[in-house]
């Protein structure tokens, strides 16, 4: 009986363990398969809803959380899930997309006028921005809990449902506050139609004449290109390109991640000559890519539509945006109106940009590299370390997504650098000449060659302490300011006002032969390892650039030098002025 009841025990003993087996495996399975499903199925959704996006007639964006109260155009009801047209900000449920995208019209790029050569009002209603006032009656619009109110896509102005008709100005749109920066539909209308009818007389009528097509579009007409990289900085492309295509023609903006500037740029051929602005939305380097798609428009014998360029500042340095008063980074801290309005109040001014060639030796059959510059050319270690954080980004882009996190990771590699000195000796391995005149070089590490007058993400490498009388730089006086470092510690106190580099000099044209091993090298930020070669640096053209004066870009004022106090030009500033030297 003791063994038959043991043999009970162990039985029920082994069937509960399977049982907890069982259910164990259950509990820990049917989720994970349950969330695999759900991926599967938000994965086909995801490719589904992009395919019906590129085929759509509005430029929607689909979004799992609204910052606001949102009602969908369609049945009316508040949204949990769905999508918002960034350029008629039209929303709809998901499965209300199909029947909007059928229904409600979009904002046109291209549209005749009215009858009376004007443009009408485009409505649409509900979803109101926030602390929106009526046009009629002036009280708030859009504060009840549904759709109501409506709002003009192209002056932005809202009105009530019961003061819509009495409106003062009737249908008639005057575009709003933005009005001398907007591209018209009904413009682009009658431009293509007298390009197709009448080529030959297209360009007489384009210009700023007295009854040319511009004149209809106000005498300050200046409209602009916003031309944004979505992969700059903390990701704020996209969502910038969506609020300027609220506020101007979607034929305005462009993702230069679909479409090259040399294909946007395109545009100004469409505009009056010399009235168009373009924003850069991006880093030093895409501003670099945009500079050399407007000199391809010069070799195109497009000379007189040369727009002028302004830079939003989205990558990690942003120096040259410093050095024109945009400031070292954007992150959303003002509204894209405020932007719109900083285009109108900025100056013109002209900006120098150089050619860099390199000649490697040993290779004579084979055609130099040339690259253009335009904020500063270094060989060295912060040279080094953009080539390091260019090579680890290549391999993990989603990694380098946060600008801080990119700053940590250059002050990773500095930190590096500092103990392992792998560009040590230096002068033993360059020679330099400025203006043709040999230079002797002291115990160095790094030479950089600045165009602007900042340098490593803000700081003004050339002044250094300002405790020395020097030259002043300036952005169109067609010299180069030649320093020297020891190393990357010696960057970094020079970055926080502890040390001055070693100034060499100014120059026209500046010439170094690396004469053995490799070295690694950088033109604005796009570094390259380099083996013994000839470098040669000369002035290339000058551009148009847009320079915002109204306040100080950097922390505190710059001392001002005994030499200096006389004159009254100040540090980098772009406009002309008298004749300097070209030698420190």
């Amino acid at each position: 009986m003791s063994m038959e009841g043991d043999e009970g025990n162990r039985d029920q003993s082994s069937r509960e363990e399977w049982t907890l087996l069982f259910w164990t495996t259950l509990a820990v399975v049917v989720p994970v398969i349950i969330t695999l499903w759900c991926s599967v199925q938000r994965s086909k959704r995801k490719i589904h809803m992009k395919d019906f996006f590129r085929k759509s007639k509005h430029g929607w964006h689909c979004t799992d959380l609204f910052n606001k109260p949102t009602y969908c155009c369609v049945c009316q009801q508040h949204i949990l899930q769905g999508a918002v047209c960034d350029c008629c900000g039209v929303c709809a449920d998901e499965t209300c997309l199909r029947r909007a995208d059928r229904s409600l019209v979009c904002k046109e790029i291209m549209a005749p006028s009215r009858t009376d050569g004007t443009l009408a009002h485009r409505w649409v209603r509900g979803n109101v921005p926030l602390c929106s006032v009526c046009a009629v009656c002036k009280e708030q619009c859009g504060n009840q809990p549904k759709l109501c109110d409506f709002r003009c896509v192209w002056c932005q102005t809202t009105v009530h449902d019961d003061c819509k008709l009495s409106l003062s100005d009737g249908e008639r749109c005057e575009l709003g506050e933005f009005r001398s920066l907007i591209i018209p539909p009904h413009y682009l209308h009658h431009v293509n139609k007298l390009r197709r009818r009448h080529p030959d007389e297209y360009s007489k009528v384009i210009g700023h004449t007295q009854g040319g097509l511009a004149s209809a579009c106000g005498s300050g007409w200046t409209p602009v290109l916003v031309l944004a990289n979505t992969r700059s900085g903390n990701n704020m492309g996209e969502a910038l390109l969506g609020e300027f295509r609220t506020i101007l023609n979607p034929v305005q903006v462009f993702d230069l991640s679909e479409l090259p500037p040399s294909k946007a740029l395109q545009l100004c051929t469409l505009l009056p000559p010399g009235s168009v602005r373009v924003l850069v939305c991006g880093g030093d380097g895409t501003v670099g890519w945009v500079l050399d798609a407007i000199d391809t428009m010069k070799l195109k014998g497009q000379d007189q539509f040369i727009p002028r360029v302004m830079i939003l500042p989205l990558g990690t340095g942003n120096d040259l945006s410093n050095s024109l008063g945009w400031g070292s980074g954007y992150a959303g801290e003002i509204p894209v109106e405020q932007v719109l309005r900083n285009i109108l109040e900025a100056e013109v001014v002209k900006m120098d940009r150089w050619k860099v060639q390199v000649a490697s030796k040993g290779l004579y059959f084979r055609k130099p590299k040339v690259l253009s510059m335009n904020n500063y050319f270094s060989v060295g270690p912060d040279a080094l370390m953009a080539l390091n954080f260019h090579t680890h980004r290549e391999k993990t882009p989603s990694f380098f997504s946060s600008r801080i996190i990119n700053k940590a990771v250059y002050f990773m590699y500095g930190t590096k650098d500092c103990l392992v000195q792998e560009c040590k000796d230096l002068d033993k391995r360059i020679e330099l000449e400025l203006d043709g005149e040999r230079v002797a070089l002291p115990s160095l590490e790094g030479i950089i060659v600045c165009n602007i007058g900042y340098w490593g993400g803000g700081c003004r490498l050339w002044e250094g302490m300002g405790d020395e009388p020097y030259p002043p730089t300036r952005l169109d006086d067609g010299l180069l300011e030649v320093v020297g470092v020891f190393g990357s510690f010696h960057c970094a106190q020079i970055q926080v006002k502890m040390a001055n580099p070693v100034r060499l000099g100014q120059a026209h044209t500046v010439r170094l032969v690396l004469k053995t091993s490799r070295m690694p090298m950088q033109v604005d930020g796009e570094p390259w390892a380099q083996g013994p070669c000839t470098i040669t640096i000369t002035h290339k053209t000058q551009a148009f650039m847009l320079y915002h004066s109204a306040e100080q870009t950097d922390d505190d004022d710059d001392e001002s030098s005994t030499s200096e106090a006389e004159s009254s030009a100040p540090h980098d500033s772009p406009k002309p002025a008298g004749p300097a030297s070209a030698r420190a």
